[in-house]
């Protein structure tokens, strides 16, 4: 497996219980392995027309297990927050995921960029990944300074905690801090699935057996999962650009500016310019218009 972008964080502590004294924890740091894919892209890759300066990120920190989830837990209401920034810009599509979710809201997160950079099974299952032209890829976000992004942020019950790991297992799962548009800090720390490594899903998620890994992404020919040579499911990405836009315009323009290729240096409002273009036009399977409809 070749190197990636190694992410070391402290341990979760009881400062968690207070978002505020939170706030001053140091930030995550950020060790670069040889070779690492994850860099910086050029300023002049950058599309101008609606880009501003992003506030300093708020710091982030590591959740391992269903313990470390259950310190984020609200004391109030014992509910969780969950950050959506894909498919679950959509509140239908939240909702065919968490039918219970409450308070679905816009928010701002500092610090971070989307990427289409690693390979999902789910595609290959409902049959709309493309292998022999790589459009295989779902969407993760990784830290990246001056980057900001529009999500989403809802509130889950503490029972859904073990299906919602589960179901995203290949992530990295952080305790991050959103604010609202205007710039104010959330009061509780919200769940995002960040990005992985091929090395820790194998060793950890996997605890180092080939028969579960099959399990999980061999069984589709999937030997690497996270990569900087595949494109966006198609379908998938279609129905991400759709929910951001029908979330709002602000939405939408940040995540066709805030939003790369694994090469992250292509935005996908370039790639949907050139590369991509005739995307938007396609409809989904007749059985999956509902689920990836925006």
């Amino acid at each position: 497996m070749s190197a990636s972008l190694f992410l070391s964080f402290p341990r979760i502590s009881p400062t968690l219980a207070n978002p505020r004294a939170w706030l001053h924890r140091p930030i995550l740091t950020l060790t670069p392995l040889t070779n690492s894919p994850l860099r910086r892209r050029s300023q002049t890759a950058m599309s101008s027309e609606h880009r501003q300066p992003a506030p300093p990120a708020r710091p982030s920190e590591e959740l391992s297990d269903e313990s470390d989830f259950e310190t984020i837990v609200s004391s109030s209401d014992g509910l969780i927050s969950i950050c959506g920034f894909g498919s679950l810009l959509s509140e239908r599509s939240a909702r065919s995921t968490f039918p219970d979710l409450i308070n679905f809201r816009v928010a701002r997160l500092n610090g971070f960029r989307r990427v289409f950079a690693h390979a999902a099974p789910i595609f290959f299952e409902r049959g709309i990944a493309k292998p022999e032209t790589k459009e295989i890829s779902s969407l993760s976000v990784e830290p990246c300074e001056g980057e900001t992004l529009v999500v989403t942020v809802f509130e889950i019950k503490k029972s859904e905690i073990p299906a919602f790991i589960k179901r995203e297992l290949e992530f990295r799962f952080l305790a991050v801090l959103p604010e609202t548009l205007d710039g104010e800090a959330f009061d509780n720390p919200a769940v995002l699935c960040a990005r992985y490594s091929d090395e820790e899903f194998f060793q950890i998620r996997c605890k180092g057996s080939k028969e579960t890994y099959f399990q999980h992404y061999g069984r589709y020919n999937i030997d690497k999962i996270w990569r900087d040579d595949i494109l966006p499911c198609r379908v998938y990405l279609r129905h991400c650009v759709l929910a951001a836009k029908n979330l709002s315009e602000a939405a939408y323009n940040n995540f066709l500016d805030h939003t790369f290729l694994a090469d992250r240096k292509t935005t996908i409002r370039e790639y949907l310019a050139t590369t991509g273009s005739g995307i938007m036009e396609e409809d989904p399977p007749e059985s999956l218009k509902t689920r990836y409809g925006g």
